[in-house]
């Protein structure tokens, strides 16, 4: 039976990156992935992503210069990124790549799916999956690890099996339909340098739509945690919009988005979660991808204390790491979207507040950095008060 010192379920951003921080560290690594699984994104990642984790400009299928929001109204606010752009990546690519490099560095890939984990006596566990083709009447493949990091989504198996209440963790349903760019005359308010984000309860009773750019393509989706609202239907009512219902449609994918952190991530003996497993998607945003490889990067650094150490106390240390780090954005943008999505005419207000020079400044500092600004109290003053007057009633919707 082979043994490794970690073994990594899922091969998606976080899991990808968990198995490259430990191969570079020099530890015995197998990455488990199951094969064609694209998750449904919209693929922008902020400059601080691509500072941290070393992303080459050639991955940047598109680069976004400006974000602009549409409201129920269809009052458009346009917000200028001064000076910089969001990157944007086609998972299907960018994952891959992140899973070569992990290879490149030691790790070894093996495609199959994860089945079940069994400790043995002597402390480690033996894992079993399902290689890739095999049928379900041959044996599952066993191999023997110190510690495993579950990074295989947001209804993953190896979270079910080792913390208590995973199983639990709210979700926010996505769907998208990648396309080919349209040419201009096909669709004139496209812009291949522009994201759109519609705050419209139409298309999302409590999240938001998006048309986001990328290059030759571009992701049209949707969100939301209402089983009962039509995902397909809310994309096939904005490409009919927007005049991209003409545009040859590439792909489509679906799939549950976990919008609130565990309140545990490690089983207490040798098992850490890592990405949408421990539920770190940002709220209000959605976005996942920054977040996933930081909580990664936390959880491959837990792991590594682990393996030094044997004290299964250190595997606390990639939840207590991360939210230091993210704990106060999640909790702001957790409120927001409480508040803000709830009905049309507060995603009016909200449409609205984003008109305000301070608010866009504050916004994209805060997202291209990721960190809660506090360099400017004058800034988040006046935004606090114009807040409280939208809020309030006090200031009309189309008065910012």
């Amino acid at each position: 039976m082979d043994e490794f010192d970690v073994i990594v379920v899922g091969g998606g951003p976080a899991g990808a990156t968990a198995a490259t921080d430990l191969a570079q560290s020099g530890r015995s690594v197998l990455l488990l992935d199951k094969a064609g699984r694209i998750k449904p994104c919209g693929g922008a990642i902020p400059p601080r992503l691509i500072r941290d984790f070393d992303i080459p400009l050639s991955l940047l299928v598109a680069r976004a210069s400006s974000a602009r929001m549409i409201s129920p109204s269809d009052n458009q606010v346009d917000m200028p990124i001064d000076g910089g752009f969001v990157g944007m990546v086609d998972r299907e690519h960018f994952d891959e790549w992140l899973r070569e490099r992990a290879a490149a560095y030691g790790a070894e890939r093996r495609t199959g799916s994860f089945e079940r984990f069994e400790r043995e006596s002597d402390g480690r566990v033996t894992l079993y999956y399902r290689p890739k083709g095999a049928s379900k009447t041959d044996a599952p493949v066993a191999v023997r690890a110190t510690s495993i990091i579950g990074a295989d989504g947001a209804r993953s198996k190896v979270a079910r099996q080792s913390v208590k209440g995973a199983d639990k963790i709210p979700c926010v349903f996505a769907y998208h339909e990648i396309i080919k760019s349209p040419p201009v005359q096909q669709a004139a308010d496209y812009d291949g340098t522009r994201a759109d984000v519609y705050y419209q309860g139409k298309l999302s009773p409590d999240f938001y739509a998006w048309v986001f750019p990328h290059g030759e393509h571009a992701s049209i989706g949707v969100g939301s945690a209402n089983k009962g609202f039509s995902l397909k239907g809310a994309v096939s009512d904005l490409r009919a919009a927007t005049g991209l219902d003409k545009a040859e449609t590439v792909r489509v994918e679906g799939a549950p988005i976990p919008l609130k952190p565990l309140k545990r991530w490690d089983d207490g003996r040798n098992v850490v979660l890592a990405g949408d497993s421990s539920g770190v998607v940002a709220p209000a945003s959605g976005e996942g991808i920054y977040y996933a490889m930081l909580g990664g990067r936390r959880a491959a650094e837990a792991v590594e204390v682990f393996l030094e150490t044997g004290q299964a106390s250190a595997l606390k240390l990639a939840r207590k790491h991360f939210m230091k780090e993210c704990g106060k954005v999640f909790w702001v943008l957790g409120i927001m979207q409480y508040f803000w999505y709830s009905s049309d005419k507060r995603r009016e207000r909200f449409v609205t507040m984003c008109a305000d020079p301070d608010v866009q400044r504050l916004t994209w500092d805060a997202y291209m950095n990721k960190r809660l600004v506090k360099a400017d109290p004058m800034a988040h003053i006046r935004i606090f008060f114009k807040d409280m007057g939208h809020l309030l009633g006090i200031v009309r919707p189309d008065r910012g």
